[in-house]
């Protein structure tokens, strides 16, 4: 069976393993993690998924996320210039045949960022997927051959002075790799170095933003995540339904600070309910039905996992004192999560200093043993 899919009863029913939107969202993220852009704009971004896989990328600054309507086509925004990478994932095919006569000036002529990733459904591979007759979606416009694909963006790429090369996820069963990628990509590099027009351009953005937003209605997204409940994304959303999404970058020590304490607080949860089981079990607390104890005592990480390797190892640093759970600070740092968004422990300190029970000498992060809401 091949790598990322799973074939029931060959007429067309294919699973993709992880789901395909998740391996388009992973392809952009390694591409960034492999070139370091520090502007990065996501056009058609919808519900910001992609941009809530992004956010945690230490090189990226600004982040932006632009929903596509007519309008992102009528006004040539400075505010949107000097940009090193653009995404437009599964977008161009959503867009009228008179929008997408104007993407590639907009795009690549006005915007033109460093890189530009596109990707586009393959319509060579419908045949294989459930229920596809046309389109996989109804407002889908079109839907491109993997040649059609190609002309348009060598075409596009020649005029604009971009080299592509093209890829894609959602690998096609053994045998049938002529029908190509489920998604087909094409990855588009700036040949020569940003002129100084774009770089120059940045600096009246607040002035443009006034003119162009005027009489908008401004409104707040609360973006809920796993490790970040509270970075609200400013959504600047009109009748045309154009909405831009940014998020405070975690260069802001109040975002940082926000995002480390509710890693070590999750991180403390996880070896708190560890250090609890392997005690119960350890002194026979429940001495009646095996299986009773079995599920009174499951752990919700997976003990699998390297996350979950790590705190099984990590609890034996930790011990309870009376009703109270102590877990070393160093232990905590140890992880690489809050490693990666720390960097030191002298930050860690500082950063849950006040936010977080620390013990006397602020070396432990300190936990009751019973529920808060018991």
């Amino acid at each position: 069976m091949d790598k990322n899919f799973k074939e029931e009863k060959f007429t067309g029913f294919t699973k993709f393993t992880p789901p395909l939107y998740r391996q388009r969202y992973q392809f952009v993220k390694d591409l960034v993690g492999k070139y370091k852009p520090k502007k990065v704009a996501d056009l058609g971004c919808a519900d910001c998924k992609l941009l809530c896989m992004l956010k945690f990328c230490g090189c990226i600054e600004v982040l932006a996320g632009v929903d596509i309507s007519l309008a992102f086509f009528a006004h040539k925004d400075p505010c949107m210039l000097g940009f090193d990478l653009v995404t437009c994932i599964e977008l161009i095919e959503h867009l009228e045949e008179s929008e997408l006569k104007k993407f590639p000036e907009v795009v690549f002529g006005f915007m033109a960022p460093s890189r530009v990733v596109i990707s586009t459904p393959n319509s060579e591979f419908n045949p294989l997927l459930p229920g596809v007759k046309l389109f996989r979606n109804q407002d889908h416009k079109f839907e491109w051959t993997q040649l059609q694909f190609q002309s348009w963006a060598l075409e596009t790429a020649k005029c604009y002075g971009y080299s592509v090369e093209f890829t894609g996820v959602g690998h096609p069963p053994r045998g049938m790799e002529n029908v190509g990628f489920c998604t087909q990509i094409g990855v588009f590099v700036k040949k020569y170095p940003q002129t100084s027009v774009s770089t120059q351009s940045e600096k009246p953005t607040e002035a443009v933003y006034k003119t162009f937003y005027k009489g908008l209605t401004v409104l707040g997204y609360l973006l809920n995540t796993l490790f970040d409940k509270q970075i609200l994304f400013s959504v600047l959303l009109c009748a045309m339904k154009v909405f831009k999404a940014v998020y405070p970058s975690l260069k802001d020590e109040k975002y940082l600070q926000n995002a480390v304490v509710r890693e070590v607080i999750s991180t403390a949860q996880i070896i708190k309910e560890i250090l609890l089981n392997r005690l119960m079990l350890e002194h026979g607390e429940y001495n009646d039905d095996p299986t009773e104890r079995k599920s009174k005592f499951q752990p919700s990480v997976n003990c699998f996992s390297d996350i979950g390797k790590l705190a099984v190892e990590k609890s034996k640093e930790s011990f309870v004192s009376g009703n109270v759970v102590y877990i070393p600070l160093t232990t905590i740092f140890s992880f690489p999560r809050v490693n990666r968004l720390c960097g030191t422990y002298e930050k860690l300190s500082k950063l849950v200093a006040g936010q977080v029970t620390l013990s006397s000498d602020s070396s432990a992060v300190i936990l009751n043993t019973e529920p808060e809401d018991s």
